[in-house]
C-alpha cells in the first residue's frame, strides 16, 4: 500500500521520475515497477517487474496544448485564428480526464479540476450569462472579477467540474499523471525502445524495485504475520526440440531442423509453391525518386525472387503505372488491371503496390479493394525498402505472396497432428477492442481454422460485435463456417472425406477471471456447431495468454541465447504454475531484443486427455508454422493469425465512407450506432475465403 500513497500508480503498477524521458506530443515516460500475488504450489508467489508509463508533462496548461501540437506559436489555440475544429477535437480527446491546478477561481485558493472537454470558441468570444449582470465573456468575467487580464483571450477554455470554464492560460497541469489512452502510433518506437532491457538489466532493475517496495518495512505485512523471501524464484525448465519442416522438390535441403528459433530460405523451394500468372505494379512513390529504371530493376528481381523459391512467373515484364495517392485508389488500381486485359489479354491475379512513407491511407485502400471489392490478392512494399533491395529482402515478401496465392511455403513433419487415422483441425480465435478512450466503437472479433492435413494453410472469418465485450457472439456459426471449409478442401484438394476427430481451440486475450465465461459460453458455442455438421470431435480448449509480467533468466548465463534470453522452446510446467489448473510456460521463440516474454498456456477443457508433453510439444510446433517468417514466433500461428485478422477488421470499411475507425477520431466524430457499423462491414470477398489473405 506504501508505494500506491507516494508516488502515481495504475492498478498495479506505480511509477517513479527516476530516469524518466521527455517526448514530443506533451508527454513524457517514467519507469515503474509491477507487482501482484499469485497461487503457485504449495505457496503464494509475489509476481514483481519493470513497468513503464506515458505521464503528461506537468506546467502550464498552455505548454502541454502547443507541445501537443509541436508549435511554439499560442495564437495557434486560438479558433478565431484558424485552429480547425478537428484539431480542436483531437486535443480535447487528449486532455480529456486530466487534472489541472488553478488559483484563478472566485475563492483566490489552490483548486483541483478535472478537464471535461474544450470550449467551442476563445475566451473573449465564449458567453454565458450571470444572474447579477447578464451576459458576459469568459475574458471579461476574469479580468472584472478575478482581476486576471488575460494575455491571449482568444485562446480555448476548458470546461471542467459541471460547466465552469478556465482559460488556458490561468491553468497548470501538476506532475504523476498518467496518460491511459492509447499510445500516439508516432510514439510507439520511443516507448518500446524506453522498455526494452536485456534479461540482465532488467533482472537488476527488478531487484532494486524490491528496495523501494521494502515489505519487511510494511505495517500491513506484518500485521498478518507474513514475510516476503526477497530471492527470486528458480525452478526448472525443459528446452523441447524444434520439429522438423518440410520444404519442397529442388530444396538443396528438403528437411530442416531450426537452431535457436530460426532457419533460413537459402537453396530452398516452397513446399507447394504458387503461380503469378499476370501481374501489375502501380506505383505511388513520385516518379522522380522512383523512376522508370528503378521500377523496372525492381520487377526483374522480384521475378528473380519469386523463382529461387520455387515459384512460377508466367510473365516477367509487367505493366507498371504510377498514380496519385491523393485519387481515389480503388478506380486507379480498376484501370491497372484493365491495363493488364489490354495488353496481357487477362486479367491479373496479383497487383504490387509501391508505398511512399506515411502511405496508410493508400495501404487500407489496397486491401480493401483487393481483398473486398475485386477478391484479388495484393503484396504492398515500401519504396524505400524495395529499391534496390537484396535476395534475402524478396525471400521474405515470397512468402507472403505465396500463401495469398494458394501456396504452403512450408510443414511440420508432426505425426502427432497430422496422424489420417485421427484428422485433426486447429483454430484460433480473438477479439480486439477500441483503443482506450474511444467511445462508441465496436470489437471486432476472428477466427481462424486449418483447413489441410499438415496443418499450415488457414482461412479466417472476421465479425463485428459491440465494444469491449470479450465473449465472441457468432462463435457459433463462425466454427461451422471453418468446419465446412476444412471439410471442403479436404475433399476436393486432398480427395479425403473423413470428419474430424480432434478438435483444438486457441483462444487468445482472455483474462484468467474470464475462463469460466468462456467454458459456459463460448464451449457449447463449438460443440453446437459440430452438432449442427453431425460430427463429434473431441475437443481441448486452450487459452493462450501475453498479457503478464512473467519473465524467465537463466541461472547460468552459458545456457542463454545470444540475446541473453533462454533458448526457444523453454518450458516450465512446476514450480511456477497453478496449484490446481492444467498450465505452464513456453518461451518459444529466439531472443532479439530486449527480455523476451513467455506465453502463458491454460488448458481449460480437453476432451482428448493430452499429456502434459504431448500438448507442450503441440503447442511449441505450431509456433513454427507462422508463414511470414523463418523462425519460431512466440504465440502459436492460428493465435497469431486471428490477431492480425482483427487489427485488419477496418479494411472491411469503405474507406470514403463516413465511419471512422483511425484511433485519433473522436467520440463526437464516430457513431454510437453498432448496427451502422455491422451495416459498413464488407464481407471478403469470395474469392479470397478460401486463401490466406490477410498475410
Amino acid at each position: 500500500m506504501a508505494p500506491n500513497q507516494k508516488y502515481p500508480f495504475n492498478t498495479r503498477s506505480f511509477f517513479t521520475e527516476d530516469g524518466k524521458r521527455p517526448l514530443r506530443g506533451g508527454l513524457e515516460l517514467w519507469r515503474g515497477y509491477f507487482q501482484s500475488i499469485r497461487p503457485s504450489m504449495g505457496k503464494m508467489i509475489v509476481n514483481l517487474d519493470i513497468s513503464t508509463g506515458l505521464m503528461y508533462k506537468p506546467g502550464p496548461l498552455i505548454n502541454l496544448c502547443l507541445d501537443f501540437f509541436g508549435k511554439n506559436d499560442p495564437n495557434i489555440l486560438s479558433p478565431k485564428r484558424g485552429l480547425p475544429d478537428r484539431e480542436r477535437l483531437r486535443l480535447q480527446r487528449f486532455l480529456s480526464g486530466l487534472r489541472i491546478v488553478t488559483t484563478h477561481g472566485p475563492s483566490g485558493r489552490e483548486q483541483i479540476r478535472v478537464v471535461r472537454k474544450l470550449s467551442a470558441a476563445g475566451a473573449s468570444g465564449q458567453e454565458f450569462t450571470m444572474r447579477e449582470s447578464g451576459v458576459i465573456s469568459v475574458a471579461d468575467y476574469f479580468r472584472i472579477h478575478a482581476h486576471k487580464a488575460l494575455k491571449f483571450p482568444d485562446l480555448l477554455c476548458v470546461e471542467v467540474g459541471s460547466g465552469a470554464l478556465l482559460p488556458l492560460e490561468l491553468c497548470e497541469v501538476p506532475p504523476g499523471q498518467l496518460m491511459r489512452k492509447q499510445v500516439p502510433p508516432q510514439l510507439t518506437k520511443d516507448v518500446v525502445e524506453f522498455s526494452t532491457m536485456k534479461p540482465v538489466d532488467r533482472f537488476e532493475s527488478i531487484k532494486k524495485g524490491l528496495q523501494v517496495l521494502s515489505y519487511g518495512q510494511s505495517e500491513y505485512v506484518r500485521q498478518f504475520g507474513m514475510n516476503v523471501n526477497d530471492k527470486m524464484i528458480e525452478v526448472t525448465a525443459r528446452v523441447l526440440d524444434p520439429p522438423t519442416l518440410k520444404y519442397g522438390p529442388g530444396s538443396k535441403q528438403a528437411t530442416i531442423r531450426p537452431a535457436h528459433g530460426a532457419w533460413n530460405m537459402a537453396d530452398k523451394k516452397f513446399f507447394r509453391p504458387s503461380v503469378i500468372k499476370k501481374w501489375v505494379i502501380v506505383v505511388y512513390e513520385s516518379e522522380r525518386r522512383f523512376n522508370q529504371d528503378v521500377a523496372r530493376q525492381m520487377a526483374i528481381n522480384f521475378v528473380s525472387g519469386a523463382r529461387a523459391v520455387g515459384m512460377t512467373v508466367q510473365d516477367s515484364e509487367p505493366p507498371i503505372t504510377w498514380e496519385n495517392g491523393q485519387g481515389n485508389i480503388g478506380n486507379q488500381l480498376r484501370k491497372a488491371g484493365q491495363t493488364c486485359v489490354q495488353q496481357k489479354g487477362e486479367g491479373p491475379n496479383l497487383i504490387v503496390v509501391i508505398l511512399p512513407d506515411g502511405g496508410d491511407d493508400i495501404y487500407t485502400a489496397v486491401k480493401h479493394f483487393g481483398d473486398v471489392t475485386m477478391g484479388i490478392a495484393t503484396q504492398c512494399l515500401l519504396a524505400k525498402k524495395c529499391f534496390r533491395a537484396n535476395a534475402q529482402y524478396w525471400a521474405n515478401v515470397m512468402l507472403k505472396i505465396n500463401v495469398k496465392l494458394d501456396g504452403i511455403n512450408s510443414v511440420p513433419d508432426l505425426p502427432s497432428l497430422t496422424d489420417p487415422a485421427h484428422p485433426t483441425i486447429i483454430m484460433g480465435a480473438d477479439v480486439i477492442h477500441p483503443a482506450p478512450g474511444a467511445e462508441g466503437r465496436p470489437s471486432f472479433t476472428a477466427l481462424v481454422a486449418s483447413v489441410d492435413t499438415t496443418v499450415s494453410k488457414y482461412v479466417a472469418l472476421s465479425r463485428v460485435q459491440t465494444g469491449r465485450q470479450e465473449m465472441i457472439d457468432d462463435l457459433e456459426e463462425m466454427c461451422k463456417e471453418g468446419l465446412t471449409k476444412w471439410h471442403g478442401y479436404r475433399a476436393a484438394v486432398e480427395k479425403n472425406n473423413q470428419k474430424p476427430a480432434r478438435l483444438f481451440f486457441y483462444r487468445d486475450g482472455v483474462s484468467e477471471g474470464q475462463f469460466q465465461q468462456v467454458l459456459d459460453i463460448e464451449l457449447p458455442m463449438i460443440k453446437r456447431a459440430c452438432a449442427a455438421l453431425k460430427i463429434t470431435p473431441k475437443i481441448t480448449l486452450v487459452v493462450v495468454g501475453k498479457r503478464h509480467h512473467i519473465r524467465m533468466c537463466p541461472v547460468d548465463s552459458r545456457d542463454a541465447d545470444r540475446s541473453g534470453n533462454c533458448p526457444a522452446g523453454t518450458t516450465i510446467d512446476a514450480g511456477l504454475g497453478h496449484p490446481t489448473e492444467f498450465d505452464y510456460y513456453q518461451q518459444s521463440h529466439g531472443g532479439l531484443l530486449g527480455t523476451s516474454r513467455p506465453a502463458h498456456y491454460s488448458v481449460i477443457h480437453d476432451e482428448n486427455n493430452m499429456t502434459a508433453d504431448a500438448m507442450q510439444a503441440t503447442s511449441f510446433a505450431l509456433t513454427h508454422v507462422y508463414a511470414r517468417a523463418t523462425r519460431s514466433v512466440s504465440i502459436p500461428a492460428p493465435v497469431y493469425y486471428a490477431d492480425i485478422v482483427c487489427s485488419r477488421a477496418k479494411n472491411h470499411y469503405n474507406p470514403a465512407g463516413n465511419l471512422h475507425l483511425s484511433e485519433s477520431a473522436t467520440h463526437t466524430e464516430a457513431t454510437s450506432d453498432l448496427q451502422a457499423f455491422k451495416q459498413g462491414f464488407v464481407p471478403l470477398n469470395p474469392k479470397q475465403s478460401g486463401l490466406m489473405y490477410f498475410m
